[in-house]
């Protein structure tokens, strides 16, 4: 007896959502992404799925299950049909092998990331946000010898200057954290800055005294650099950055802003006065104008006559009153 049950020819999205285990709204997902194409309208309006859109809403269902992102099984589908054809069986062994592709570029990612996060847990949480280029720079420190504030500027100084530039920063904490006089007249020095609020004028006085006091210990640190030896160790981090990253038509890193860049876009709270004072600071101290040379004086004649008065004169005794 034949049976009397005859397949539809096509299905409304709600029975094609059941049959393959979707629902209705993943579908229309699939065809706002182009993953899935849209299919031709019924007189009602409404979409009908044919034995072809189940096919491709089963591998869509398979590959996504297996965590599959759907840009990738679109990226797959995409290519694989517009080469050999998605139906044929080198079209479906052209998909798979761009899927798994796909996804060992995924796990080499998660592998760099989990590497990071890692890293940034054996370091500390701050200086693990540092490249590697700069914290090794800074090793030789006791634990705790640097504060936030210096990691946050090294972490600013790295995104403008790159690794390079932040290193050479870090020879200053590396000074301060090791000369305890000069870390307490740093402090000195900024809480001055910093008392230069916007009550102060631009032309106040202690803007100047402020300044000069900055160029001063900026001048004592650089002496305390260069006795400690860390100047030289700074020469070092260039020759391991030359030959790290050889010279390439002058290019920079790839992942740094320029100083112009970062002027606009890095907010910082400072008053003009404070503005005014870091000018000032950055300017070279004026030196002391020197006195014109006096022109020598015309030789007296060499007359006996004369020597004798000018020596009776400086003998002479004034008569008392």
């Amino acid at each position: 007896m034949r049976s009397s049950f005859v397949p539809p020819r096509q299905v409304k999205i709600g029975d094609a959502a059941a049959f393959v285990g979707s629902t209705p709204r993943a579908i229309r997902h699939y065809h706002e992404i182009g993953l899935l194409p849209e299919p031709e309208r019924g007189g009602d309006g409404r979409r009908r799925y044919g034995y072809d859109d189940m096919i491709r809403l089963l591998w869509i269902r398979k590959t996504a299950d297996a965590g599959v992102a759907l840009d990738d099984i679109r990226d797959a589908f995409a290519t694989g049909t517009a080469s050999t054809g998605g139906d044929s069986a080198e079209g479906v062994e052209g998909i798979l092998e761009r899927l798994e592709e796909s996804l060992a570029e995924r796990e080499a990612e998660l592998r760099r990331q989990r590497a990071a996060v890692r890293r940034m847990r054996t370091e500390g949480s701050r200086t693990g946000l540092l490249s590697d280029f700069v914290t090794e720079r800074l090793k030789s420190l006791p634990e705790g010898s640097l504060r936030q504030a210096d990691l946050d500027s090294l972490l600013v100084t790295e995104r403008i200057l790159g690794p390079l530039g932040a290193a050479v920063q870090a020879t200053r904490f590396v000074a301060l954290a090791t000369h305890p006089a000069l870390r307490e007249e740093s402090d000195r020095i900024d809480a001055a800055e910093e008392a230069l609020d916007d009550g102060v004028a631009v032309g106040d006085p202690r803007v100047a005294q402020v300044a000069a006091e900055r160029r001063a210990f900026e001048n004592a640190l650089e002496a305390a650099i260069e006795d400690s030896g860390l100047g030289a160790d700074d020469d070092a981090l260039f020759d391991a950055w030359d030959t790290l990253h050889p010279a390439t038509d002058g290019a920079g890193e790839a992942d740094s802003v320029s100083a112009l860049e970062a002027s606009g876009w890095m907010p910082y709270d400072f008053s003009p006065a404070r503005r005014r004072c870091m000018e000032l600071a950055a300017e070279p101290a004026a030196e002391p104008a020197a006195e014109p040379a006096a022109e020598p004086a015309a030789e007296p004649a060499a007359d006996p006559s004369v020597r004798e008065n000018t020596a009776a004169q400086s003998h002479r005794v004034e008569p008392s009153s």
